[in-house]
This record gives structure tokens, sequence and C-alpha cells, in this order.
């Protein structure tokens, strides 16, 4: 989905600025169009500023500078509860002295429906979420998973066109809260809402988003649908924040047509693509991700580049085998490889040769 001009934004930020204290900057210069049915994840390390884009957006907090738009109107000024925007937390935030189904109809009360209405759409939202049979139940007879259902179906239920998430999933165990990443992008994609979602866990947004905001230091590093953000990283923060990644650090001796040469610290010299360097002589570090790194000879491919290498690790994990290597003066280069039957086992103290293509190896600003 390419990037939204702000005519065609569903929401927007305009040079949306948070402060809490008049010096600090939580977040900086924020310029962010997320068009109609579009499912945005602001992903990043706590502090980041991603939470507290989502609660300007919801109402409970005030930028300091800027604007936030909602379907072209501005919505600084209005209060959270005339927004329509469902909101799901981490926490549930449902009424412990009310039935299930009394807390969906609780927004619908707020909204003056009728109790025919009411009951209607309540039973569609927990119908939505497979909760059907528990409109009768006090949240505190529910397990973790179902309140969280209840949550989703409450903020479902009067129909809005905008929902937020805040870390949703974080108090659910592992094949859980899997199967609820599915659930919810499942649900969003047939009622064609708009989600912004906020995360830490860098595999829940490469799973459930159509793009990714990528935060740290209150500023977003690269906005890209998963695969580019995996496979074409911006700089060293987004390199190593998604996904696993092998670095290296060294100095830009060339610049090419579409390459450059670095001269690693170790004296190896290897090819790189010219992402974020521009200059010879410039600092410098490598990115290469650990499934794009070949040592079995007859797998490297034409022009491959090699370097030896020293076993170190070589652990099982069922599907692949993750190698960890002494490589160019680093003990913590990884290399993933598939469990498939000709695969070599390899041995600690080995030494190796391993190989990679230059376009798979990006030079990237030095942290």
């Amino acid at each position: 989905m390419a990037h939204a001009t702000t005519e065609a934004a569903f929401v927007s930020f305009e040079r949306v600025q948070k402060s809490y204290d008049g010096t600090t900057l939580v977040v900086k210069d924020l310029n962010l169009s997320i068009p109609r049915g579009e499912f945005l994840t602001m992903l990043g390390p706590s502090g980041s500023g991603k939470t507290t884009c989502l609660m300007m957006l919801a109402g409970f907090e005030t930028a300091t500078t800027g604007e936030i738009r909602l379907a072209g109107q501005p919505i600084n000024n209005i209060p959270p509860h005339k927004r329509g925007i469902g909101m799901v937390f981490q926490n549930y935030a449902l009424f412990p002295h009310m039935t299930v189904a009394e807390n969906l109809a609780f927004p619908l009360e707020v909204r003056k429906l009728g109790k025919s209405e009411r009951d209607a759409k309540v039973r569609r939202a927990l119908d939505m979420v497979q909760m059907g049979d528990f409109g009768g139940r006090r949240p505190a007879q529910l397990s973790g998973g179902q309140q969280q259902r209840v949550a989703l179906a409450r903020a479902l239920v009067f129909e809005p066109e905008l929902v937020l998430m805040d870390e949703p999933l974080g108090a659910l165990d592992k094949q859980l809260r899997e199967h609820m990443q599915f659930e919810i992008k499942h649900i969003a994609d047939n009622l064609g809402i708009t989600v912004v979602y906020v995360t830490h866990d860098q595999t829940e947004a490469l799973t459930m988003s159509d793009r990714v905001a990528v935060f740290n230091d209150g500023r977003i590093q690269q906005l890209a649908p998963p695969d580019q953000l995996y496979e074409a990283p911006q700089n060293s923060f987004v390199a190593q924040f998604i996904g696993e990644n092998n670095t290296l650090t060294g100095e830009v001796r060339g610049m090419g047509d579409g390459t450059c040469i670095v001269r690693l610290d170790s004296g190896d010299v290897i090819d790189a693509m010219p992402v974020n360097v521009s200059r010879i002589g410039e600092r410098t570090q490598v990115s290469i991700r650990p499934e794009r790194v070949e040592f079995n000879k007859a797998r490297l491919r034409e022009g491959a580049h090699t370097l030896r290498a020293e076993v170190l690790e070589f652990i099982y994990m069922g599907d692949i085998f993750r190698t960890r290597l002494r490589v160019a003066g680093s003990d913590n280069f990884i290399i993933k490889t598939r469990n498939a039957p000709d695969q070599v086992r390899l041995q600690p103290g080995q030494q190796i040769e391993i190989g990679w293509l230059p376009e798979d190896c990006r030079a990237l600003d030095a942290p």
C-alpha cells in the first residue's frame, strides 16, 4: 500500500509534537497518513513514543503542537467519547460488576440506542469473536483469552470505523496470542475497519499489518509494509529491531554503480549495497540476515562473497539449525539453515567458508 496523501487520509498526524514537561519531546514532528481500511502497527521499544501517539489519537493525551485529523476533521479539541473510536487495551478494562452482555451494551446505551437494537448488536459482536454463549457471565468467570475477546467485541459493538489497540495480546500465552493475531486480522479485514495497533513485538507487527511504522526516540525511523522492513531496512536501528541480523563494522573504501566496497575492521574487504552511506572514508555497519548466508559450497551462488569462519555453536531447533560463528572478528555471527536431509551438521571448532550475495549485504549508518 503506497503512502496516502493527506487528502485521501482517514487518519492524519500533521507536524505533531508532544512534551510532558515543556522541554523534552517524546514525539517529534510526526507526519503520518493512514488510509481508510488500513491495518497500521506502531512498533518500537518502550519510551519510543508509539503509545503516546495512540493516546493522542484516542484523545487521552493532547498534542503540544500540530494537528490530528480524522476523516478530514481536526479532532484535537474533541473529547474521547465523541470521537467514535473503538479501543482495546492490554488490561481489558471490562466492568467487573457487569455481565459480558452488559459490558457490550454499555457503549450502546451511552449512544442512546433502543433495547432491541442494543441486543441485536451485542449478539452480533459476541458471535464475531466466538463468544455467543457467554453473554450472561461476569468477566471474573472468564479466562484471559476470553476476556480479551470480549474487550475486542466491546470495541467493535458500536461499529466504529477506527479501532485503536494498545498491546492487546501482551498478557496472553504464546499459542493463544498467535491464534488471536490471525483472528483480529481476519475480523478487521472482514469489517473493512481501520486499525492502529501498538506493540513492541516485531513478529506480531510483521504478521498482522499492512504497514508498520517503526518508532525510536520519538520519531518514525521507517514506515513500510512488513516484507520491505525486513528485506530492506533503511538504517541500523530498523535492521537490528526487526528480526535477527548480523552486523560487521568497517569503512567505505569505494563507491560504484549500486554497490560500495567496505573494508571491515578485521581487514577483510567485501561488497555491499550503499543504503545509508554516500562517500569514501565513511564509517558503516553492514547488515546481513542469517538466512541469506550459505556455507555449503555447492549452494554458493555465482558472485557470492566468501569469508573464513570458525564454528562456535551448532543448535538444533527442529525446523532449522542455528549456527553461531566467529567471522571477521565478531563472535556473534549467526547462520540459519533449513533442516533438510542434505544439510551438513557442523561441529564446534570446525573451520568453514561462508558466503552471501552482495545484494544481501546492506551498508547502513554506523551506530
